[in-house]
């Protein structure tokens, strides 16, 4: 029997110059612009630079037709999204990502930020968390700047900014909900974060880890992998970028956190972290709620359309 190999698997080339070579490009989507509109099109999206000596960036997305009261333009939540991958993969705009962010910007309605972060080994942690801290800096700068990107200024209410991740991108977010702790982010009001499957580790093996470390999809010989990529040099999977309950500090900043929904489903090896990070939340105080599903694996909504709404919906009644 072959020996497993997770660079295979992932369908990466480790590169001697510590990047490496991503041997799948994925089928891509343009932004719309704010140009005509086509038959049938419900949501337009446009990119704006966030950081050009970082090359990071954002795409925009909102729907076509804003609702309004009484003559008067609904002001929607704002979502800032980060999207899964692994730390390695995807770009925002992907056309899994686009057209997930479209399908949000429509059916919660909502404004949608999804940001096109550094991926790693290239950036390694915290950089990540730099570019989301650069994303949530850009919309306070348009909340209070007359000259700012229209579409956030004419259509964002700052009083309900939500922060939603997926896989990775959901340890962004609760890595940035525990930095913007401590900074004064007014105007704008951070009404929740979104934890869909978010992804953690630490050395000490959980029992669905060893249950499930032969996992199709998400064996861990490539959870392991995928840490040593991200993580900074020199340190292991007990930091508290990868293990977050392992630290004193973070824990006792988590009592200040506000609500929270965590997504997560039982064929996931990581299924185990996620329950116990919902419980110290629990324990801490924070208002959380807890959307998980016996069956189902990590990463499901990218081939599974139904389970894809489901945690859609999850989203939107967390939201509204």
């Amino acid at each position: 029997m072959s020996k497993f190999d997770p660079y295979e698997h992932l369908k990466i080339l480790n590169n001697e110059d510590g990047t490496i070579t991503r041997l799948v490009q994925f089928p891509q989507k343009p932004a719309t612009g704010d140009g005509e509109l086509l038959p049938g099109q419900t949501v337009v999206s446009k990119d704006v630079t966030l950081d050009a000596t970082k090359n990071t960036w954002i795409r925009i997305f909102r729907p076509a037709k804003i609702p309004s009261n009484d003559s008067k333009i609904a002001r929607l939540p704002l979502v800032i999204y980060f999207h899964a991958g692994g730390w390695i993969l995807f770009n925002v705009n992907d056309m899994m990502n686009h057209d997930a962010m479209n399908k949000l910007s429509e059916e919660i309605p909502a404004i949608a930020v999804s940001v096109n972060f550094r991926l790693a080994p290239e950036t390694r942690l915290p950089g990540q968390y730099e570019d989301a801290m650069d994303a949530l800096n850009w919309v306070k700068k348009q909340a209070t700047d007359p000259n700012g990107e229209p579409w956030i200024t004419q259509y964002a209410d700052f009083s309900r900014v939500f922060l939603y991740g997926t896989s990775c991108g959901a340890n962004i977010v609760l890595n940035t909900a525990l930095r913007v702790l401590d900074q004064d982010l007014s105007p704008l009001t951070i009404g929740g974060i979104i934890l869909n499957q978010p992804f953690f580790g630490g050395k000490k093996r959980t029992k669905s880890e060893l249950k499930m470390a032969a996992d199709m999809f998400f064996p861990l010989p490539v959870i392991d992998l995928l840490w040593e990529l991200a993580l900074p040099k020199g340190t292991d999977r007990d930091h508290r970028f990868c293990n977050p309950l392992g630290d004193e500090q973070v824990k006792q900043k988590m009592k200040r956190l506000g609500r929270c929904l965590v997504i997560g489903f039982g064929g996931d090896p990581l299924i185990d972290r996620q329950q116990d990070l919902v419980q110290l939340m629990v324990m801490q105080g924070v208002m959380v709620e807890a959307r998980f599903d016996d069956v189902g694996f990590h990463g499901i909504e990218m081939i599974d359309p139904r389970r894809a709404s489901a945690i859609l919906n999850f989203v939107k009644e967390f939201i509204i």
